[in-house]
């Protein structure tokens, strides 16, 4: 049985969610996913970028704050791209979980989904196939770790994408979940490739450059 799962594991795709629905409270009010880098791209449009190329056969993204302008910004969009709408972002990242688990059992045949954040631009492509590595060896849950501590992104094989919907509320996404079942997460150390510095205030935007 084990073999046959781990055969499944190396041959399915996985997809990518990528949450970028905040509004960016402590920036102003700007939505993260407007942000640019230094080469002037949005921060959602370098996000979806890295998780295609590190290997996500579709990417989801989740808009909640500014999505008209997002959608506006970003034009046509990429083979293998979506843009799901949250109308309940404000709720927490919990909510854009939701719509982004919800979008991606219905369209896709996804057997794991990698989860990544919009405000986390030292994590790129490297990270994401380093996690889709381990999906191949068979993990089922699967977590960035730096220094030995978990971090993102995260990847959850379809069979949990039921239970992180209903155990995601607020700001805490998946937490709880992964918390619950610390000993069945493999941990993929990335810290010499990535960082999971993130933008939560006007200070921060340095890393964007």
């Amino acid at each position: 049985m084990a073999a046959a799962t781990d055969t499944s594991a190396k041959r399915a795709p996985v997809a990518g969610l990528l949450l970028a629905a905040g509004g960016g409270q402590r920036l102003g009010g700007r939505p993260k996913a407007l942000l640019e880098c230094g080469d002037g791209r949005l921060l959602v449009e370098r996000a979806m970028r890295e998780m295609r190329e590190g290997g996500c056969a579709t990417v989801h993204v989740v808009l909640g704050a500014g999505a008209a302008e997002v959608r506006e910004r970003l034009g046509r969009l990429p083979p293998g791209v979506a843009l799901v709408d949250n109308p309940r972002w404000a709720e927490g990242m919990g909510s854009s979980l939701r719509a982004g688990l919800a979008s991606l059992t219905s369209v896709t045949d996804a057997t794991a989904a990698l989860v990544m954040l919009v405000d986390q631009p030292r994590i790129g492509a490297r990270a994401v196939a380093r996690l889709l590595a381990a999906r191949r060896e068979g993990a089922q849950l699967v977590a960035a770790a730096y220094g030995g501590e978990r971090g993102h992104p995260v990847l959850f094989g379809r069979e949990h994408w039921e239970g992180v919907a209903r155990a995601a509320d607020g700001d805490q996404g998946a937490r709880a979940y992964l918390r619950q079942r610390a000993d069945a997460v493999v941990l993929v150390e990335c810290a010499d490739i990535a960082a999971p510095d993130d933008i939560d205030t006007p200070e921060d935007l340095a890393l964007l450059e």
